[in-house]
């Protein structure tokens, strides 16, 4: 047994599956007619989709408490009705505010001068298409189905340049375009460093999932090593 498949089913006590509703990928509440026609991979790639989704939710809550103004310029008076927009709305990850795009094109957008509208949301919402599509747009999977790994793997690249972006990237003032971690404070107060901790577990889950889907369809993973100061996003297809 190769070992990202003894790996996958180690995880499996510790993982709840996925039903195939919403933009937000919800357990699964008990065994169903479909479980026989899933191998064990699958549910461990639909446990970490769910894992990824949650990452991402907890993400932009704690985004958009630290930047309030964000949900504001998109009409929403709290962090409860913005994340209701993102996490719950049958929007598909094509919100109407970004043209009906999805995934990377959206993403750039949370860091464009010229863009006035809710860089919380073009951040989140770009991540969370980007990461559907890696997935094939399937949070049920069953044996017949074959993931990409090189998508997955693109994904979890792009994870990393949207963090580099988020702690890095400044507006003409040289303002962060969006307030995320916190240094030591001049009170000696410890550096905040939950967001990139947040986004490692993202990384991570992608990461074994394209191991997975590589080792077990005898799939070659091309590895893209960039300067994160310098890098553009990967195609997710």
């Amino acid at each position: 047994m190769h070992v990202a498949r003894r790996l996958g089913l180690c995880l499996l006590p510790l993982l709840a599956a996925c039903s195939n509703t919403g933009t937000y990928p919800a357990p699964d509440k008990g065994m169903s007619a479909s479980s026989v026609v899933k191998t064990d991979i699958d549910r461990v790639l639909e446990a970490q989709q769910l894992e990824v989704f949650a990452g991402l939710k907890r993400i932009a809550e704690k985004l958009y408490r630290r930047n309030p103004r964000e949900f504001r310029r998109a009409g929403y008076g709290s962090v409860e009705a913005a994340m209701d927009r993102l996490f719950q709305a049958e929007h598909n990850w094509r919100l109407e505010e970004f043209g009906g795009r999805r995934g990377t094109e959206v993403i750039v957008l949370a860091f464009q001068d010229d863009f006035a509208g809710d860089r919380v949301a073009a951040l989140v919402a770009g991540l969370g298409g980007m990461i559907r599509t890696a997935y094939q747009d399937r949070t049920e999977l069953f044996v017949v189905d074959e993931l990409d790994p090189q998508a997955l793997y693109n994904a979890a690249r792009n994870v990393e340049i949207a963090i580099w972006r988020l702690s890095n990237k400044r507006d003409a003032q040289g303002e962060l375009y969006i307030l995320s971690n916190a240094g030591r404070s001049a009170e000696g107060e410890p550096a905040n460093l939950s967001y990139e901790r947040e986004f490692g577990k993202i990384i991570a889950h992608l990461d074994f999932a394209s191991r997975l889907v590589a080792d077990k369809n005898r799939r070659v993973v091309v590895r893209v090593v960039q300067t994160l100061a310098t890098a553009v996003l990967l195609p997710v297809h």
